[in-house]
Parts: C-alpha cells; sequence; structure tokens
C-alpha cells in the first residue's frame, strides 16, 4: 500500500481535512485497520512480513498526523493570543484600599482629643434599665423622653422592678462611674445608643461621647476651657465658640455650645439657618441630684458633664448635609473621609 500520496497532502492539510484522513486510514472501519484485521488469514511467513509493513505504514501516518494536529493548534493559540493581545501600557483600573469608616475615625479622633486633656475610658452597657437611663440621671417620670414613641423598651424587667431598654445615652457611664470610682477622675464614654427617629440628621442607632469630670473646685469655667480646647484638637484648629442657656434634667446650670458655621464663616447660611452657628454639644455642671447617687456632697467636690453626637461632629467637620450617607455603604462616598488602617500606611 502506498501512502506516500497521503503523506504529501497532510502538511496543507486544514483540521477538517486531517481528521477525514485519520478517519479514512485509521478509524475503526479504515483501511490500514481493515487490513490489519486481514492478517489472521495470511500463512505465518507471510503474515509477519505484511505485519511489519502495515505497522510501519499506521506510525508514520499517525506521526504525520500527530505533528500536523501540532501545528495547527499553535497557530490557532497564535492567533487568539494575537487578537486578544493586552496593551500592557494604558492605564489600569483603579484600586482602592481599606479604609476606617468615617464614624470610627471620627471616634478614634475625639479619643484621642480628650485623652490628651486627661480623659480615660470608661464603660456602660447597651442594653439598660431605666433606672440608669433615666431615673438615677434626674429625668422625672413624665419626662417626653421616657415614653415609648422615643425610647426602645425591652419587655423584661429586673428585680427591682425597672424596666429595661436600648440606652438613648451614654449618659448612663455617668452613673455608673460616680457609684463605682471615688473623685477627682476625668472620664469618657464613647458608643452605639438608640432612639425612636430616622430623618435627615437622626438614625435609630447612632454614636454618642460623653464626658465628666469630677474634683474639688471645678467651675463653669474650667468646663468651657476644657470644651473649647477639645473641639480645638478634634477639628485641628482654633474655632470661634459661644454657649448659650439649656436645660438639661442633670446637669445646673446648662448650656449649649455652638461653633462658628464652618459654611459661611458666621455670616449666615442655609446650614446654619441664618444664625452663624452650629451647634456642636451640650454640657453643665453636674445636678447635685446626680453627685448624689455616688454618696457625694455638692459643698465638697463638683463636676461638669458634655455629650455630643459622634456623627454631628464627623458631619461638622467633613461638610455632610445628610447623617444617612454614613450608613448606606457607598464605596464612591465612605472613601472620601476616615483614614487608612494603620497597616496600610
Amino acid at each position: 500500500m502506498d501512502i506516500q500520496p497521503v503523506l504529501q497532502q497532510i502538511p496543507a492539510a486544514g483540521a477538517e481535512a486531517l481528521e477525514a484522513i485519520r478517519i479514512q486510514y485509521l478509524g475503526q472501519n479504515g483501511t490500514l485497520t481493515a487490513q490489519m484485521k486481514e492478517l489472521g488469514k495470511l500463512d505465518a511467513e507471510t503474515r509477519k512480513a505484511r505485519g511489519a509493513e502495515l505497522n510501519v505504514l499506521k506510525t508514520e501516518l499517525a506521526a504525520a498526523i500527530s505533528t500536523r494536529k501540532e501545528q495547527l493548534e499553535t497557530e490557532a493559540l497564535n492567533a487568539k493570543l494575537a487578537n486578544e493581545a493586552i496593551d500592557v501600557t494604558l492605564p489600569a483600573d483603579p484600586t482602592y484600599g481599606g479604609r476606617i469608616h468615617p464614624i470610627t475615625a471620627a471616634m478614634e479622633d475625639i479619643a484621642a482629643a480628650l485623652r490628651s486633656l486627661g480623659f480615660t475610658h470608661a464603660y456602660g452597657p447597651e442594653v439598660e434599665t431605666d433606672d440608669y437611663n433615666f431615673t438615677k440621671l434626674n429625668l422625672p417620670e413624665h419626662h417626653p423622653a421616657r415614653q415609648d414613641q422615643d425610647t426602645f423598651y425591652l419587655n423584661p424587667f429586673n428585680d427591682e422592678g425597672s424596666r429595661y431598654l436600648l440606652r438613648t445615652q451614654t449618659s448612663n457611664v455617668q452613673v455608673r462611674t460616680l457609684e463605682g470610682v471615688k473623685p477627682p477622675f476625668r472620664v469618657m464614654g464613647i458608643g452605639r445608643v438608640y432612639r425612636r427617629d430616622y430623618d435627615l440628621t437622626h438614625t435609630p442607632q447612632f454614636h454618642q461621647v460623653e464626658g465628666m469630670m469630677v474634683d474639688s473646685g471645678t467651675t463653669f469655667a474650667h468646663m468651657r476651657g476644657v470644651l473649647s480646647e477639645f473641639l480645638r484638637l478634634y477639628f485641628g484648629k482654633p474655632l470661634k465658640t459661644r454657649m448659650r442657656p439649656h436645660y438639661f434634667p442633670f446637669t445646673e446650670p446648662s448650656a449649649e455650645m455652638d461653633v462658628e458655621c464652618h459654611m459661611c464663616r458666621g455670616a449666615g447660611c442655609r446650614v446654619c439657618k441664618q444664625t452663624g452657628w452650629l451647634e456642636v454639644l451640650g454640657c453643665g455642671m453636674v445636678h447635685r441630684n446626680v453627685l448624689a447617687v455616688g454618696g457625694l456632697d455638692v459643698s465638697e467636690v463638683q463636676g461638669f458633664a458634655f455629650g455630643a453626637g459622634v456623627e454631628r461632629l464627623a458631619m461638622l467637620k467633613y461638610g455632610i448635609s445628610d447623617l444617612r450617607l454614613f450608613y448606606e455603604s457607598h464605596s464612591a462616598f465612605l472613601r472620601q473621609f476616615g483614614k487608612p488602617p494603620v497597616s496600610a500606611a
């Protein structure tokens, strides 16, 4: 059998023609396969010679087909790479490293500013009793904050008959500190609080910072000095501030502290409602009834306390008008603020 004409066709054969040649000669019903099946009908000497001849033909043909198949596969791969080539000189897609959430960053900055003023961390539970959240803070039974539409109450009562709730303020830290720590002390409490509210400037769960200083001879002037320095450290620049008389059940006298509007520099705008000022925190001298919770006598020690919303401070620092943006998790918004983790610096 002469396969030279076939071998000459193979180098120019395409994939389909190559497969057709393989089937025609080497397939289950191919020419060479059929001839090899006939070997059993021949005598021993003829069978041996014919078998050797057919094996040589089969080997040559299989090798030629395999070589051409590899060539075709290489050509196809090269064509694909040429069509799908990547231009490494093109600008890469932007990648963004992880960043600390702006609220977390604000809490870290607040804590750092207060630590530099001698305040240490104090803690209180988020699931609290109305005794620690309201009563011991001098809030009367009829106070609106104690109503169901403002507070998340839980069903169980404790052994003293006080109702459990999700704390509405970090001021419970004040009470627990007064009960467990002897003056003088400066403490801060930073954590989550909960209220039934949701709009541009309120969410059901948010964060507060609470601070309290108790010592002999503490005055309102001390409070103003500490708070002015705290705001300067937090915002990183001197600020114009003012205090306005206010009412809080747990402090007397009480005040609200404002800072000059960062948008209009005191000229008056929509953000500050044309006043030129933005409310930043509430404060006052600790009420004698609250000091009495810790067995303290107002004639011996005095103290001041203050509290502010962390989100409020972050909004003022970053110039954000909608509180809900902090919690909607849009990466394009969040990566504008905060700071990278320490490990990525």
